[in-house]
């Protein structure tokens, strides 16, 4: 069962339940007010059925007609509402594939167009390299002196190694100052 029948299957219990439930509250009702006497009462099983039955009916008319003043124009105005909505989305989806598919072909025109030219040209300049081919491989040649020219080309004269403050090879570590900072060592 998919969804959308289970769904209805669903709904319909639904309605048939709520149909249950008015007959026996409009049934509950109409006992109810025959046996306060406010109906008619008779001796004659019969005729006091006759007017359980009419009373009963009566009721339930009367909800019925609540029922649809209030309650139906409200699910039938969803219901048209839920309906202009799938059609719009409907219209929508159509629309958006049409859209896509013209703007492939579009695509494919102008590449269509664009290989008519390149071939065109082939057979005008034989044995020639196409400027569009020429374009695309000087792009990915990049030399190394036009990447930096500037590169030394003169010989280190230092051979030893910057002092930067701290050395590794104390065996002592260096002391602190009370504002954090390292103390200088006195020589």
């Amino acid at each position: 069962m998919t969804p959308a029948h289970r769904s209805e299957h669903d709904q319909a219990e639904i309605r048939l339940l709520g149909l249950i439930l008015t007959q026996s509250m409009s049934v509950g009702l109409a006992v109810g007010i025959f046996d306060t006497g406010i109906w008619l009462q008779h001796t004659d099983p019969l005729v006091n059925g006759m007017t359980y039955a009419m009373g009963a009916f009566a009721i339930q008319g009367l909800a019925y007609y609540v029922f649809k003043m209030f309650f139906q124009q409200g699910m039938d105005e969803k219901a048209r509402i839920a309906q202009m909505e799938r059609e719009r989305r409907s219209r929508s989806s159509t629309m958006s594939q049409t859209f896509e598919q013209r703007r492939q072909d579009m695509e494919l025109r102008m590449q269509e167009t664009q290989l008519d030219q390149e071939l065109r040209w082939l057979e005008h300049n034989p044995g020639k390299v196409p400027p569009w081919l020429q374009q695309r491989s000087m792009g990915h040649s990049v030399s190394t002196t036009d990447f930096n020219p500037s590169i030394p080309t003169h010989e280190s004269s230092e051979e030893q190694a910057l002092d930067l403050g701290l050395s590794f090879d104390d065996e002592e570590k260096p002391e602190r100052g009370t504002d954090g900072k390292f103390k200088k060592k006195e020589d």
